[in-house]
């Protein structure tokens, strides 16, 4: 089976996979991150983030084709776009200045950067699912178990006890993990308020973004927690959701219906997702 995500948020960018397999973009296309109007048959997509600096908004976008191989555009001074040979992937995910891909045989395969380790996947195994953060890397394997390569610094990457996983998020200094239960773990950098999840619960889907984190209930509601600076946490009103995306300082929403909700920084047009019609609830989760 291949995960299929609909929506991915960037640092100053955002993007949705139709329906149809086809691919939007708004915001700052500097790079070419945006330049996915010729994508086609594509499953899920991802958005290479970082924590919002003066040194910081280059950025690539990646999408998954139902074949298995992967599509990027965008900034590639690192070869996180480098990832057109790749095969029989089932997931992707983007960080700052890389990609990673998960393959049928549970192993990963990762492009970019890897000055701080967050590229060191290649023991891997037996992985279900991915998630990048600004400089480390967080992966789910099959027995619900979590591993994490790259800084530490903040204890973002502590995450040898969880267990029972379903999902994981990276942001820039912490990591959040969705228990099969609907219950949160996090652990990194406390300060922001990111990771002020405890009291969580009756959780299916969650995102991390640089230093807020968001959640769906299985009721359709929308929870978050951390930094509020640009209204990126300003979700509480959001109803029948079914997947969230956090990019470094905003915030989007996949409704039931298709449309899509935003919150945020909207200094780049990244939050211009208002005509959006993505696709329908029952086929976000997988296809074969």
């Amino acid at each position: 089976m291949r995960n299929v995500s609909a929506l991915a948020a960037g640092r100053r960018h955002s993007v949705g996979r139709r329906w149809d397999g086809t691919v939007l973009a708004v915001g700052n296309g500097a790079a070419d991150e945006c330049q996915v109007e010729h994508w086609e048959d594509v499953v899920a997509v991802a958005a290479g983030n970082v924590h919002t600096a003066n040194n910081t908004g280059k950025s690539h976008t990646v999408g998954l084709r139902s074949d298995g191989t992967v599509l990027a555009t965008g900034w590639n001074g690192d070869g996180q776009c480098d990832v057109a040979a790749w095969r029989e992937v089932m997931a992707v995910a983007a960080g700052w200045r890389r990609t990673l891909g998960l393959l049928a045989n549970g192993t990963v395969l990762a492009a970019g950067r890897n000055s701080e380790g967050q590229c060191d996947v290649q023991p891997w195994r037996e992985m279900v699912a991915l998630s990048c953060g600004d400089w480390h890397s967080v992966g789910v394997r099959a027995d619900g178990s979590a591993l994490a390569v790259g800084i530490n610094r903040r204890g973002q990457c502590a995450v040898d006890d969880w267990r029972d996983l379903a999902a994981v998020g990276a942001g820039y200094l912490h990591t959040v993990g969705l228990r099969s239960d609907g219950r949160v773990l996090a652990t990194g950098d406390r300060t922001t308020g990111a990771c002020d999840v405890d009291g969580w619960e009756d959780l299916v889907a969650l995102a991390a973004g640089s230093y807020h984190t968001v959640a769906v209930t299985a009721f359709g509601r929308v929870l978050a927690a951390g930094d509020n600076s640009h209204g990126q946490c300003e979700v509480t009103d959001w109803r029948d959701v079914v997947a969230v995306a956090a990019g470094s300082t905003h915030t989007l929403g996949l409704r039931a219906d298709g449309t899509v909700r935003s919150a945020g920084n909207n200094t780049d047009g990244q939050c211009a997702v208002d005509s959006w019609y993505i696709s329908n609830a029952d086929k976000l989760h997988y296809v074969k």
